[in-house]
């Protein structure tokens, strides 16, 4: 072999594969990070927007409502029932009933489902419709609750729901006060 024609040293082999695998490494690392930091992103973006319906839909029905009963047993599924007349133009009159329960009882994270039931003059059913509101709600008390203080002018609804999904938790109040009586 000619002194000119020679090849790498181990010793050079050596560093390049080093090198190699420290940019494969950073390269791993950065990877899941980004996998990591979307993953927390998505499940923020899905506990807010779980606890944005959840308050859209019982701030609709709550400023309707005539009647708030509130049940405070972490043990029933029923969370809060909303009731109200509807008078119509041809003398009829219906009466609306919404109730709110927790769904997967007893488990701590669950559903939120939105029963609606529409009563005609006589009491007879005229419509029943269940929608799942939310999920991922944290139904441990002190975390999603409901309170009607109706001596308060005029009485306010106040209800906060948390939702937690992953490592990611997502807590708002809603305040609604009582439809004004005409």
């Amino acid at each position: 072999m000619k002194l000119s024609e020679r090849g790498f040293t181990l010793i050079e082999l050596l560093v390049v594969i080093a090198i190699m695998s420290l940019i494969t490494l950073g390269a791993t690392m950065t990877t899941f990070q980004v996998i990591n930091v979307t993953r927390q992103s998505n499940d923020h973006v899905a506990a807010v927007r779980q606890v944005q319906n959840a308050g859209y839909w019982i701030s609709r029905d709550a400023q309707m409502a005539e009647n708030v009963v509130v049940d405070d047993d972490p043990e029933t599924a029923e969370f809060l029932t909303l009731t109200w007349t509807e008078w119509g133009y041809d003398e009829d009159s219906y009466y609306h009933e919404v109730t709110y329960s927790f769904q997967d009882l007893p488990a701590v994270i669950g559903k939120l489902e939105r029963q609606y039931v529409i009563y005609n003059d006589e009491g007879g059913e005229e419509g029943n419709k269940t929608n799942l509101i939310a999920e991922y709600i944290d139904y441990n008390p002190g975390n999603t609750y409901a309170t009607y203080d109706p001596p308060d002018e005029p009485p306010v609804l106040t209800v906060q729901i948390t939702s937690s999904l992953g490592e990611a938790s997502e807590t708002k109040e809603y305040r609604v006060k009582h439809r004004p009586d005409f």
